[in-house]
């Protein structure tokens, strides 16, 4: 074969690769919103298309005989039908395994819960490219995700209108003793007047404490609550919380015994970790048994400052532990005030969740063990600065809030 003939069937075959590739890419353009199995049909019709054409001019240029052009065309049309073939098989096979991922994503949309594998091949299902198979992975993760969001928000929700009950409960109590000892002032048929009146203002101080209570609680879980960074004694921090409690353990017969490091310096906001420390240690003075006694402790660990709150309330069930910082929930249904406590505490069981959710907004934690006859609690907070979000004029994000044996103040 000379070179011009060489050259001129070249010539050819680029012509008709440039025409028929262009009327593809036309046609794809046209039918893209069509399934992967007909473009896949068209991608490999084009591609015969071409060899076929190619080998045509071919055999024009070369003047081969009729016998021999005969069976090439059997060769090409064969060859073809394979092709188209195979190319129908692999698209109905992707196109099927896109149908299944389509149905994973509606099922998704409606709230249902994956079946794991769905990215494997089963029954007449082929096995997914390994794209396909990601995307499938991808799908199943995302339902395994928001099936967890789901039961959070379940869990969430059932606790607020858990919440929300008990809270009516614990202020229609008081309100409704408030009536009956006003109606009985204005009728005159009080006999100790001033007790009556020392009553009043008892209630009274126990539904500001729940209502203020609940204003922080809100603060923390919505994330405005505002933290101001300033350099505070950690020792005479807990040194105030114990002479404001002082005359409530005394009430009791619980002594009160403090210790550890004279400085202890930390970086924190003072009157919201001064709440925190003072409803630990209010919890401990409420569920401590009578004539003993509550060690706060101050001190380092790891860097770390760490004030300790070793109470002898006998320990917490293993049972309870799930519910240790629950919002709401108290050890005892009946929820009722302990004696002598009344106006000292909110009784609403949301005490240890403003705990919690203070010191995860200094960047820290809380933990809780068995010791002894009774429980530690360790407040730890970071050596060095607040959290960037907890700067002054910044907003944090929500603290998650939990409370522990029946929940205080």
């Amino acid at each position: 074969m000379e070179s011009s003939e060489l050259w001129t069937i070249l010539a050819w075959v680029l012509f008709w690769a440039v025409l028929i590739g262009a009327t593809t890419l036309l046609l794809l353009r046209l039918l893209r919103r069509a399934s992967v199995l007909a473009q896949i049909c068209l991608v490999v019709v084009a591609t015969v298309a071409v060899l076929v054409a190619g080998m045509v001019s071919a055999f024009n240029a070369m003047f081969i005989s009729a016998r021999d052009l005969e069976v090439m065309w059997y060769i090409l049309a064969m060859a073809s039908v394979v092709a188209v073939a195979l190319s129908l098989m692999l698209g109905a096979g992707v196109s099927r395994n896109a149908a299944r991922l389509v149905d994973a994503a509606r099922r998704l949309g409606r709230g249902e819960t994956l079946d794991s594998g769905v990215g494997e091949g089963r029954g007449s299902a082929p096995a997914m490219t390994s794209e396909l198979a990601e995307l499938a992975q991808e799908l199943e993760a995302s339902s395994r995700s928001l099936a967890e969001s789901r039961e959070r928000e379940a869990a969430i929700e059932t606790a607020r209108r858990e919440l929300v009950s008990w809270i009516s409960h614990d202020l229609r109590t008081p309100l409704a003793s408030m009536r009956a000892m006003t109606e009985a002032l204005e009728d005159g048929m009080a006999s100790d007047v001033p007790g009556y009146y020392r009553k009043i203002i008892g209630q009274t101080e126990q539904m500001t404490a729940m209502v203020n209570d609940l204003l922080e609680l809100s603060k923390i879980q919505a994330g405005s609550l505002r933290l101001r960074a300033e350099p505070l004694d950690l020792y005479d921090l807990v040194s105030d919380a114990l002479a404001d409690l002082a005359p409530l353990a005394s009430k009791r017969g619980i002594r009160l015994d403090g210790g550890g490091d004279r400085e202890c310096m930390a970086v924190a906001d003072g009157p919201s970790l001064a709440r925190a420390v003072r409803n630990i240690l209010l919890n401990a003075i409420i569920y401590s048994r009578p004539d003993t006694e509550v060690h706060v402790s101050v001190g380092r660990d790891n860097g770390n400052a760490v004030v300790a709150v070793q109470d002898h309330c006998g320990g917490i069930p293993d049972e309870d532990l799930p519910h240790l910082f629950q919002t709401g929930w108290q050890k005892d249904p009946a929820r009722g005030t302990a004696e002598g406590l009344q106006g000292s505490y909110s009784g609403a069981g949301i005490g240890l969740s403003m705990v919690a959710g203070i010191v995860k907004a200094h960047g820290g934690w809380v933990t809780v063990n068995n010791v002894d006859a009774g429980c530690r609690f360790a407040l730890s907070l970071p050596a060095g600065l607040l959290p960037p979000s907890s700067l002054p004029g910044e907003s944090l994000p929500p603290a998650l809030a939990d409370d522990r044996h029946g929940g205080t103040s």
